[in-house]
């Protein structure tokens, strides 16, 4: 089974219990005005461009033989500046597996688990479905929206260990204005997810005059009483990747 990732951090410890592995899916659902992982919200693979570092030497654009960098008409591999490198990368679920597992085996005892991130993790069920078999007898979390069909949310949900679950805004308008979808189901979700006895934590970004108002907030606590529940900082630079993605930043 194939999917796409865009990233893997080893040694995160904001991401679950203990020492963990993150692997980051590429593709989501929702694109909220605010998403700090860009390179996250389209499934293929991306070009990233640092403009800034760029010397305008024309090495990119001369013809290559590397296969990643033919659907993008330029060399990655060639600026002497690193100018340019591919976000996202194709890659079997067996493969993969065996590539966390081994690096995970140099913690020994110190390791926590591992951590399915995104972009939304759930964008990409059967990859994900078959990574968790895979990897079945390690602690396993994911860092979801929640936005999936009630049947796939329940399918991963009831394999993994702990669950981080963001609820951005109370109000179903709102939540369709800033990330594109409405929440209804992302609510449905979360319900079961409480109902499941699992260990789970909420969280919510607060994002200035959308997310931190106080009525927002007080209407988030209606919903998830008492969850454990976390209220991260905004990200100042989360605008930084959106242009050399050639994205705009919306915010």
């Amino acid at each position: 089974m194939l999917g796409t990732i865009f990233d893997i951090k080893e040694m995160a410890v904001h991401d679950g219990p203990g020492i963990r592995t993150t692997v980051f899916l590429k593709g989501c659902p929702l694109h909220c005005l605010w998403c700090h992982n860009p390179e996250g919200l389209i499934s293929k693979p991306q070009l990233m461009f640092k403009e800034n570092k760029c010397r305008h030497c024309g090495l990119c654009f001369k013809p290559c033989e590397h296969e990643e960098c033919k659907p993008f008409g330029r060399c990655v591999h060639i600026c002497p500046e690193n100018c340019l490198e591919i976000a996202g990368r194709t890659v079997d679920a067996a493969e993969l597996a065996k590539e966390l597992k081994s690096n995970a085996d140099v913690l020994g005892d110190s390791f926590g688990g591992f951590t399915f991130s995104g972009g939304e993790p759930l964008f990409q069920p059967s990859f994900l479905s078959e990574l968790i078999n895979l990897l079945k007898d390690y602690h396993l979390c994911i860092e979801t929206s929640g936005f999936a069909e009630e049947k796939i949310f329940k399918s991963v949900v009831d394999k993994l260990d702990f669950v981080i679950m963001d609820i951005k805004l109370a109000d179903s308008a709102l939540h369709k204005k800033y990330t594109g979808v409405n929440n209804e189901l992302i609510i449905k979700n979360f319900r079961y997810l409480n109902s499941t006895g699992k260990p789970y934590i909420i969280r919510t970004p607060l994002i200035p005059k959308i997310t931190d108002t106080e009525n927002n907030l007080l209407e988030i606590k209606k919903i998830i009483g008492e969850s454990n529940w976390e209220k991260l900082p905004y990200n100042a630079l989360a605008g930084a990747k959106y242009k050399m993605l050639g994205m705009e930043y919306k915010l």
